[in-house]
């Protein structure tokens, strides 16, 4: 009786400093941003002036805002779809995509060379690729790239300005930010795959499935947890797009801001503009809309579990 009663000091004790911790360090910043968009501050004074709701109003008029948030939807619908099917694609190839000579389920001959290349973007800082990309889409007297390519083979009437033409910009972001995650999503899918034995893909060949009904029906059922969390994972981490968009197409977001996405309005207003209070409304609704979507993806990829035998 004793021991029951010391019980719950006991938890207490050892619960309410990291409980404290996270509260301070975690927790508390997220109420700090939500009061500050809800006044006026600069954030070069101490003078704060409390103006309630004025901040998300004035947000429901920003043109430039709506275009950034309509980036940001572009972003979080097109590149986790691209890079988790390139994704599966590669590490299916890479670890049941061949045949060894007695008929047994392997990777695609080089598969271990493939694995280091597909992964390589991720050694990279993305401050690296940024510039890297920025000079392969630039003027072909800029040292562009694609264009001297283009060119090279003859297909010089599909050369563009690329970075100098809005329509284009989001979608180079699209292409830049799916090329830089996709090996990490190839090591991660590859890692579920080892885990499925070969028996099962044997008796598919046996039964005379195709590779691709392999893939649909075998693969994918079998390693969907990890898609389910990659794909929340992905959506998370598209939502921001801050550091390719500034590297690549500067603080305004490109050619009449066309490039724009959240992360960057955020800063624009905050250092550029020396609104912190309009700042962190923008930040507060990129708090909003990451949960939202974190949650819509866990319960759109919700389905019955596939376990082994």
């Amino acid at each position: 009786m004793n021991m029951r009663h010391g019980k719950y000091p006991f938890i207490l004790a050892f619960l309410l400093p990291p409980v404290g911790i996270y509260a301070i360090y975690m927790l508390s910043p997220y109420v700090q941003a939500i009061y500050i968009s809800m006044t006026d501050w600069s954030g070069l004074t101490a003078a704060q002036t409390f103006i309630g709701f004025d901040n998300y109003v004035e947000m429901w008029g920003d043109d430039q805002l709506r275009k950034a948030l309509w980036n940001n939807l572009i972003l979080v619908l097109v590149v986790p779809v691209l890079t988790l099917l390139l994704g599966l694609f590669f590490a299916s190839m890479l670890n049941v995509g061949g045949r060894s000579r007695g008929g047994a389920v392997t990777g695609v001959r080089g598969s271990s060379i493939y694995k280091v290349v597909y992964f390589f973007p991720q050694v990279l800082s993305v401050a690296i690729i940024g510039i890297v990309f920025k000079y392969v889409f630039a003027p072909e007297n800029a040292g562009g790239i694609l264009n001297r390519v283009l060119g090279a083979i003859g297909l010089g009437g599909l050369q563009q300005l690329w970075l100098a033409e809005p329509n284009y910009l989001i979608w180079i972001i699209v292409l830049v930010m799916t090329w830089s995650f996709v090996g990490f999503y190839v090591v991660l899918f590859s890692a579920a795959m080892q885990s499925i034995p070969r028996d099962i893909y044997e008796a598919a060949l046996l039964d005379g499935s195709s590779r691709f009904t392999t893939f649909r029906k075998v693969t994918v059922p079998l390693v969907w947890d990890t898609v389910q969390v990659g794909w929340v994972y992905m959506a998370i981490q598209a939502m921001d797009g801050f550091a390719t968009v500034h590297i690549m197409l500067g603080i305004n977001g490109g050619v009449e801001g066309a490039g724009d996405v959240l992360g960057i309005a955020m800063y624009r207003e905050a250092f550029a503009e020396a609104d912190f209070g309009y700042a962190a409304a923008i930040g507060v609704l990129m708090l909003v809309l990451t949960m939202v979507v974190a949650v819509a993806f866990m319960r759109g990829l919700r389905r019955e579990r596939v376990e082994l035998a």
